[in-house]
């Protein structure tokens, strides 16, 4: 897989997602930023699981390691400079 198929999958299924970044260079070890209001309330743990079930089964498969952050809009625009 490349971190743009994998940006493809979890923008088609988590259509509220954005920014979605990807990164890895390896094909199997991928590092993905991932923002949806969506993850308001939720613990990081519900967080990953949500982007896991995008992926439907892909981890542990095609992607060997994933390692996500994932934020709300809020949590993501108190980091981000405004410009």
């Amino acid at each position: 897989m490349t971190a743009d198929e994998i940006v493809a999958v979890i923008a088609a299924r988590m259509p509220e997602a954005d920014p979605i970044r990807v990164e890895g260079d390896d094909g199997v070890h991928f590092t993905a930023l991932v923002v949806s209001p969506a993850f308001s309330g939720l613990r990081p743990v519900q967080r990953h699981q949500r982007v896991y079930a995008a992926l439907e089964g892909l981890v542990g498969g095609a992607i060997h390691a994933l390692a996500l952050e994932t934020l709300t809009p809020e949590e993501w625009a108190a980091r981000t400079p405004m410009r």
